[in-house]
């Protein structure tokens, strides 16, 4: 086929994005694939061993409509592990991976920073103090609705830090990349303050142990009931930056060249950050802090498919998705009948590896720099 324009010339570029398409849908298959795969065999992880054909039974059983082998009776244990237990915590899992991976891509474009994540506005630390001040000081104990006001607490937290580091950074009429990140590292030490002041006037012994969850994350509070709101925020917030490639792609060539373009960064900029951090502060709210997803999946993602938008923010999304499912397998299988933290598994791989591909890689936005 010829792509030929009204005046018989070739548009090169066109034919360009048309040639580039196939092999990226076909990447996105098999990414899909894989999550696909992962979601069955991950389900078949933890203390309670469980067959991949089983697995595979009950899922394909509740999700497709078909029939239970003779083995597994319906209510019966296996199923109630796979369905009722490790499913809710594994589709947490999957949305709160896409969640942090996508923030971290609008994020690092819109502060023009490879640097930045979804913390860097303090979200994390106004999440945990606001999860702090209520198991600490026995608000965790009132129930909004039959549910507990701890994750409540911990989304007004994070929605605070978020409004007040963009006005803080939008001091002087301008926003700034540099005052992003200052004003998120003011924000982050004084929540953080904040938090320990509470610790330290409460004394409450019982209470720090559940400020474990929040302050190191886990997926282990995930069911059928709390994970709703999770997947209706990531879902709506991600079908939405995935039309706004354009301008994110803009974003990237500095306030300067866009403004020239037309495009308002100042506009832009408050209106994808308060976007995802607001997704942040819910899913922080559902799982705790869990860091490095939001800083090192979109360089992975970068240095498969570049720096176009259009083609990163679903690859983000499936990797950030595939990468907490196995992350979150290993902290509830490493110690046996234990459970480590996913916040710090995330870290032990993601550090070492940012350091790999910022000193051995050098990546940047930009394709072949």
């Amino acid at each position: 086929m010829s792509y030929v324009q009204r005046n018989g010339s070739v548009s090169l570029e066109r034919y360009r994005m048309v040639r580039k398409a196939g092999p990226f849908r076909l990447f996105m298959g098999v990414l899909v694939a894989i999550l696909a795969a992962s979601i069955v065999i991950t389900s078949t992880m933890g203390a309670i061993g469980v067959s991949l054909q089983d697995a595979y039974a009950v899922l394909t059983h509740h999700l497709f409509g078909m029939p239970l082998p003779e083995a597994l009776a319906a209510g019966g244990p296996v199923e109630k592990v796979v369905w009722s237990l490790r499913f809710p915590r594994i589709i947490l899992g999957v949305v709160a991976g896409a969640g942090l991976a996508l923030s971290g891509v609008v994020m690092q474009a819109s502060v023009q920073n490879t640097l930045a994540e979804p913390y860097i506005l303090g979200i994390s630390s106004g999440a945990s103090c606001g999860a702090t001040c209520a198991i600490m000081l026995g608000a965790g104990a009132v129930h909004v609705v039959g549910i507990s006001s701890v994750p409540l607490f911990s989304f007004i937290g994070s929605t605070i830090a978020t409004i007040g580091v963009l006005l803080l950074a939008s001091t002087g009429g301008h926003m700034t990349s540099s005052k992003l990140v200052l004003s998120g590292m003011i924000l982050n030490a004084l929540f953080t303050a904040l938090s320990n002041f509470i610790i330290t006037i409460a004394a409450n012994a019982e209470g720090m142990m559940d400020l474990k969850f929040w302050t190191m994350g886990s997926l282990a509070r995930a069911s059928w009931g709390n994970v709703g709101i999770s997947v209706v925020v990531v879902l709506l917030v991600s079908v939405f930056f995935l039309t706004q490639f354009r301008s994110l792609n803009v974003l990237l060539m500095g306030d300067e060249a866009a403004t020239t373009l037309g495009l308002n960064t100042n506009l832009c900029r408050w209106a994808y950050l308060t976007i995802s951090a607001l997704m942040v502060g819910t899913l922080v709210s559902s799982v705790g802090t869990i860091g490095f997803v939001g800083l090192i999946i979109p360089h992975i993602a970068r240095s498969f498919v570049g720096s176009d938008h259009r083609r990163l923010v679903p690859t983000a999304l499936v990797l950030g998705a595939i990468f907490i499912l196995w992350a979150d397998a290993c902290a509830r299988t490493i110690l046996g009948n234990a459970e480590v933290p996913i916040g710090i598994l995330t870290a032990v791989v993601g550090a070492p590896f940012f350091v790999y591909i910022m000193v051995a890689r050098n990546y940047s936005f930009r394709d072949g720099e």
